[in-house]
């Protein structure tokens, strides 16, 4: 199957990037997630839906620049998501479909 990769760039499509990832990753898809930007404030937010993609596999990144941007230590990531920059995201997923939200 495919792989997913997800780059999330406005806050207020999480909900939906979250569950389209989550719901690849139960159908048995690789799924990856980039948060860009300000999204990147919505991983400081106990959110049950981003526990639940995690749960399932889903790979989360923080792009450093926009952790930079918000004044964010990537040292203060929850469990589970790691920091990255989004030339590294793009090389590692060259071949995913892609969704942009």
């Amino acid at each position: 199957m495919t792989p997913l990769a997800v780059i999330v760039s406005a806050r207020d499509r999480l909900p939906v990037a979250l569950s389209v990832a989550a719901a690849a990753a139960a159908l048995g898809r690789d799924v990856a997630m980039l948060f860009d930007g300000g999204s990147v404030t919505a991983l400081f937010d106990a959110d049950a839906a981003l526990t639940t993609a995690l749960e399932l596999g889903v790979r989360v990144t923080a792009c450093q620049t926009g952790l930079a941007e918000v004044g964010l230590a990537a040292s203060l990531l929850p469990d589970g998501v790691e920091a990255g920059g989004m030339v590294g995201f793009l090389r590692a997923h060259a071949d995913a479909q892609w969704l942009l939200a």
